[in-house]
Formats: C-alpha cells, sequence, structure tokens
C-alpha cells in the first residue's frame, strides 16, 4: 500500500496543467529614418528664359494651325459691301467651307509644299448663291477681296437698269427703309436700299444710290471652275462687272461667318479715351448675312 495521501494525490490529478509559456519575441531592430531629400532650390534665369520660350512657341503654333485651317479675322477697309458689311468691321473667316488651295496658307502654299501649291482645292466643298466669299484678287493673286458669289460656272449674269438677272430672270428687288448714316456734320445721309431674293431663298439687302456705269452690262457667262462675284454696294463696288472679273475656285479663301468687332471712324488710336465711344456694340458678335 502507497504511502501517500490519497487527498493529495486527487488534488493533482483534477488541477489544470499551467498554460504553457509565450513565445519570447526579439525587439524589432531600430530603424533609421531617411534622409529628407534636398529642396529643389529656386530656377535659375537660364530655366526661365526656357519655359517663357516654350509658352511663346506652344501660343504661336496653335495660333498658326487656328488661323490657317480653321478661322481667320479680317477686317472691312472699304464700303463696296455697305450694309452688309461696314468699314471697320472685323470678321472671322471660315477657311474649310470651300477646302483648301495654295491661297489658304500663308505664303501662297507654306508650310504644306507641293501638296496645295497646284491649282484646284483639296477637300473641296461647292460654294453657295448668296455666300459672303474672302478671295485673292486674280489680278495679283495676293490682295484680300471680300464680295457675295452671284453666279455659279455656267450661270449667265446681266444688268438692267440697276436690276441684276441671272439666266434670263430678274432677281426679286424689294425696296426696303432707306440706310440711315450720319456724316462727319452730324447731318442724317440717306441712301435708298432694295433687298434682293436669290433662287433658293438666299436674301440680303443692297444699295443703290441711282443710275451708275454698273447698272447695265452686257451678259457674263461664268466659265467652269470659275464664279462671279459682287458688292452689296453695287454703284460702289469694283467687282466681277468691272477689273475683277470671273475668280477661280482656287481663289477662294474662306466664307465670311461672324462679325465679331466693329469700330467707327471717330477713333483715334493715339487718344484711347475715343475707343470706347467708337465701338459699334449692336454689330458686334453678329452672323454674316
Amino acid at each position: 500500500m502507497s504511502d501517500d495521501d490519497p487527498e493529495k494525490l486527487i488534488d493533482e490529478l483534477t488541477q489544470e496543467p499551467a498554460p504553457p509559456a509565450a513565445p519570447r519575441v526579439a525587439p524589432p531592430a531600430a530603424v533609421e529614418p531617411p534622409e529628407p531629400e534636398a529642396a529643389p532650390g529656386p530656377a535659375g534665369p537660364y530655366d526661365s528664359w526656357i519655359e517663357l520660350a516654350k509658352t511663346i512657341f506652344y501660343a504661336l503654333l496653335i495660333a498658326l494651325v487656328i488661323r490657317t485651317i480653321l478661322f481667320q479675322p479680317f477686317n472691312i477697309p472699304s464700303g463696296s459691301m455697305r450694309a452688309t458689311l461696314l468699314v471697320g468691321d472685323f470678321v472671322f473667316v471660315e477657311k474649310f467651307s470651300y477646302g483648301y488651295s495654295r491661297y489658304s496658307w500663308p505664303q501662297g502654299g507654306w508650310p504644306l509644299g507641293s501638296l496645295f501649291n497646284g491649282p484646284g482645292r483639296v477637300l473641296e466643298r461647292i460654294p453657295h448663291r448668296g455666300d459672303v466669299v474672302v478671295f485673292k484678287f486674280p489680278g495679283d493673286n495676293s490682295t484680300d477681296y471680300i464680295k457675295r458669289l452671284i453666279g455659279l460656272p455656267g450661270d449667265r449674269i446681266q444688268m438692267k437698269n440697276g436690276v441684276l438677272w441671272l439666266n434670263g430672270k430678274p432677281v426679286p428687288k424689294q425696296r426696303v427703309d432707306d440706310l440711315v448714316e450720319t456724316d462727319a456734320f452730324g447731318l442724317a445721309v440717306r441712301t435708298p436700299q432694295y433687298r434682293e431674293t436669290l433662287p433658293g431663298g438666299k436674301t440680303y439687302l443692297t444699295l443703290d444710290k441711282g443710275p451708275s456705269e454698273y447698272d447695265d452690262t452686257g451678259v457674263f457667262v461664268v466659265p467652269a471652275g470659275h464664279y462671279f462675284m459682287m458688292g452689296d454696294n453695287r454703284d460702289e463696288s469694283d467687282d466681277s462687272r468691272g477689273d475683277v472679273g470671273y475668280v477661280p475656285s482656287e481663289n477662294l479663301v474662306g466664307r465670311a461667318e461672324l462679325r465679331f468687332l466693329s469700330i467707327d471712324d471717330s477713333a483715334i488710336w493715339y487718344e484711347p479715351w475715343t475707343w470706347p465711344g467708337a465701338i459699334r456694340f449692336s454689330r458686334m458678335f453678329t452672323f454674316v448675312d
């Protein structure tokens, strides 16, 4: 018989075993903080000039692309298109209206070389009667003119007693309110004004002061690849009835779309205080009929 105490034995059997000791984890090694990066120093004058040159270059490139391919501004220096366009009007011309020719680009073909330096047009689209068109004067292929396109290839154009005839029929001409302007002395000057309506419905205003050398002409037959242009101020316009003659298709620059500014002759460039009063606000941002 064992000398062990039974009660002590029972206590040892029923006692729960002690939980295992937690494993020892080594402390993390010390991590040295990264050295701070040196702050960039101020840009030198050379770097500043480089950035300025880049900005100017990109701005000029964007302006050149817009002017060459999309829109070009023109100002109106003469009264041949009154009352549609007045002296001092500034218009945007849509250059992609009729496609592109060598005269669509600066210097008559640069920078795209031989692709546009030959005759004809690329991506050509036919103009419509009644469009107000900027074109190169056929006499020198460099001076910009702006007139209304009246005759397409094959059309027969004639003036009889101040009335426009197109393909043997008179173009409807209706008298409307006079154009009223103020002269240098502040007096009202009235000019008879008419509304013409071309076949197809295009309508616009013309001026006719009275009998003139252009009121009666022979018949003009527009040759293939050419157009017949006339100014809305019929008695004071050098156009296809005279020295301009027929305008080749390749001479078209684009269609006048929008007046974005208009300044009368009261503005003096060296007197800035005269500028605000010279602006014709009612004509700004209006479409060209």
